[in-house]
């Protein structure tokens, strides 16, 4: 009966919500929905998949929004990725005719032209078929100077636990006898042709709470993995411990294990022929590279060194580990409107890309005599500016310039000479000439200034009644900033949306201190935050309530979730993807564990008493008059799990509340392992924001 009463809310849309009937305080989520891949489980996913898909897939909108998402994700004229290695240009491709994707490359001078030459190093839709298995691409590890062989990271549907096999860029096949390390989440370095380092899943005992490493060995090539030879064994309640190694331009090599205490706190140890040497480093600090001889390292937190002057959070510096005790020189110090997103080195000089108030720029910064010299790139203003590649072989550096109406470029910038040039253009994918970018800014509960971009037609009449999609990310000391998508504008612009994206605090476009100010229980300044954009875009009269839609993934989906329980009122749409929603349990569910130092804990008093506040799981209350939302999670996502989707769903079902619920059986913590999952999913959401917003 209840499903019954499911199936014709879905189609009926909020009005079911009326009937729905009170729900005690002593309701416990199904315990078969924690067993990921058991039998009940998937069953009632099936079930719960059909019902969405019977209402979104048969909308007349679906068919011609998908083909459009599709023909976009598949697009010849896309931007190849750059990586350099071993003197080419590597890239991995997905198209129509290559589902899973190809491994490539091409010489340099070839990749610059519009038709580049590729070599196909591995053909994964070839490898699957041949091994009957779900591979999805998690990417290679190729030990520098010699960058000839590789361990390629090979995933099952597209969880986070890989299994690495050896290929050789010379000819092109996986190495017989080679490396091969059965599945597991897993980190290895390369400390000669011969040895790695591993931190992996060694039997029972040998993982965190977090579902990672924390005892790393030494592996032989020839050798099992039970001859492997202890290196450092971390603490079972870190989040996890992880092997590296650096090389430069000058030839210096430097291997590192950090143990990470929790998902920002770290300890960083040399490893010597004498043993391992803990460096003198603050907690909050993460390695960027390695520059004639020096570690380049950005520092999260305000740190004051035994010699030297103090530096403050958001900075790079660079720091001998050959002489700890010799004063960090700073290269990099953030002014309060700036934040680093990225930085890595050339052969001679550290690239970085850097925000000026949510704004992109790219900066050389070069060693000499007198200390560092600082040079701006001539890259494009008031866009997004990401480092893409560099190499240590050279000074080339790779920079994608992009904004919400500015299409993708690539530019290829020559450290040395400070020069940079556009070599490649995403063609556009919708007419802009309509449209404009605005930031504007909400003031927030604290009185804190919230900026927020805005992507509209310029025509528009402000009467509350256009419909508007708001995105915020809020966590991670991540940034959000512009960024071109040819899905957004012709699905949603080009059909007369408006878009919103909110920079609120848990983000990291002002620094590490704009990330701060929502850790733990000062989380509330985040959610209070995107209502204020909210009620904001209200009092511009750009939209109102029954025109608003929002959406956010991971972390977002989290943010989606309190949005939904603490201000029904304020939107009519509500996509929640990928997300964390049970917060009371949150520790215990896939890699939930690692994310304490952000969330806080339920075995902290205080901050289990926040947890609970927030918590949208805890916060479904009957009586409430919500929106119906669009709830989106995946089988193979080992990092956050579907569990959280699935409880969410299944309170909503027993309460009588109305929803659609999508999870797709691979893809790992994305929308699916290929470009026609990820078309389904964006026109899933899209036909649900049009049915809800715009009629």
């Amino acid at each position: 009966m209840r499903s019954a009463l499911l199936a014709a809310a879905l189609l009926l849309g909020p009005a079911a919500a009326a009937h729905a009937a009170p729900l005690g305080s002593d309701w416990t989520p199904p315990a078969a929905l924690t067993a990921i891949d058991g039998a009940q489980a998937m069953q009632w996913v099936a079930s719960h998949n059909k019902r969405t898909l019977d209402v979104l897939q048969a909308d007349p909108l679906y068919k011609p929004l998908y083909d459009t998402a599709l023909a976009v994700a598949q697009a010849h004229d896309r931007i190849p990725a750059p990586a350099q290695l071993g003197g080419a240009i590597t890239n991995f491709w997905q198209d129509e005719a290559h589902v899973r994707g190809l491994w490539r490359k091409a010489t340099p001078a070839s990749y610059r032209s519009a038709t580049p030459a590729w070599t196909t190093l591995l053909d994964l839709d070839a490898l699957a078929r041949a091994e009957g298995a779900n591979w999805v691409w998690k990417g290679s590890d190729c030990p520098e100077p010699a960058e000839q062989r590789c361990l390629l990271a090979l995933s099952d549907g597209g969880e986070d636990a890989v299994t690495l096999r050896e290929f050789d860029l010379r000819t092109m096949r996986f190495v017989s006898g080679g490396f091969a390390l059965p599945r597991s989440k897993q980190d290895v370095a390369w400390v000669d042709d011969d040895t790695l380092l591993v931190a992996r899943d060694w039997g029972p005992g040998s993982m965190t709470p977090s579902s990672y490493a924390f005892i790393v060995k030494a592996l032989k090539r020839g050798q099992p993995l039970a001859q492997a030879r202890e290196v450092y064994r971390g603490q079972p309640t870190d989040m996890e411990v992880m092997p590296t190694t650096l090389v430069d331009g000058q030839g210096h090599r430097v291997t590192l294990i950090t143990r990470a205490i929790s998902f920002f706190d770290s300890e960083i140890h040399l490893v010597t022929p004498h043993g391992l040497v803990r460096l003198d480093l603050p907690a909050q600090v993460l390695v960027k590279g390695l520059l004639d001889g020096r570690l380049i390292l950005q520092i999260n937190e305000d740190w004051t060194p035994k010699i030297g002057a103090p530096v403050p959070a958001g900075s790079v510096v660079a720091l001998d580990p050959a002489h700890p005790d010799a004063a960090p020189e700073t290269i990099f110090a953030p002014s309060p409107t700036q934040s680093l997103d990225d930085a890595g080195v050339t052969a001679s000089s550290v690239v970085a890309a850097i925000y000026d108030n949510v704004r992109g720029q790219g900066w050389v910064f070069t060693p000499g005599a007198h200390g560092w010299a600082a040079h701006r790139l001539p890259l494009p203003d008031n866009v997004s500016v990401a480092l893409a590649d560099s190499t240590i072989h050279g000074e080339t550096a790779f920079f994608d310039v992009t904004g919400f109406l500015t299409p993708t470029e690539l530019w290829q910038a020559d450290a040395r000479k400070g020069s940079a040039e556009k070599i490649k253009s995403l063609p556009p994918k919708f007419d802009a000439a309509p449209f404009l970018v605005e930031q504007h800014q909400a003031v927030s509960t604290d009185g804190t200034k919230i900026p927020y971009f805005v992507v509209r037609r310029k025509d528009i009449a402000f009467d509350g009644r256009n419909p508007t999609l708001l995105y915020a990310y809020g966590g991670f000391n991540a940034s959000m900033t512009p960024a071109y998508s040819g899905t957004l504008g012709k699905l949603w612009l080009a059909r007369g949306g408006v878009y919103v994206l909110a920079n609120i605090r848990g983000g990291g476009e002002f620094g590490p201190r704009w990330h701060d100010a929502g850790l733990k229980t000062k989380r509330q300044h985040i959610y209070d935050d995107f209502a204020a954009v909210a009620h904001d875009l209200v009092a511009r009269k750009l939209t109102s309530p029954d025109r608003l839609g929002i959406r956010g993934g991971s972390n977002g989906g989290l943010l989606m979730g309190v949005e939904f329980t603490q201000h029904p009122e304020l939107w009519k749409a509500v996509i929640i993807d990928v997300p964390l929603l049970d917060m009371m349990h949150y520790e215990t569910l896939s890699a939930g564990a690692s994310w304490v130092g952000e969330y806080g804990s339920v075995h902290v008093p205080a901050e289990r008493a926040f947890l609970r506040s927030i918590s949208p799981l805890e916060n479904l209350k009957p009586g409430v008059a919500y929106p119906v939302p669009f709830i989106f999670t995946t089988t193979k996502d080992d990092r956050v799990g579907p569990v959280h989707a699935r409880r969410f769903a299944a309170k909503m079902e027993a309460m009588g509340l109305p929803f659609y619920y999508f999870e797709q059986t691979e893809g790992g913590h994305a929308a699916g392992a290929n470009l026609r999952e990820a078309a389904e999913e964006a026109a899933l959401e899209y036909t649900y924001l049009s049915r809800t917003l715009m009629k």
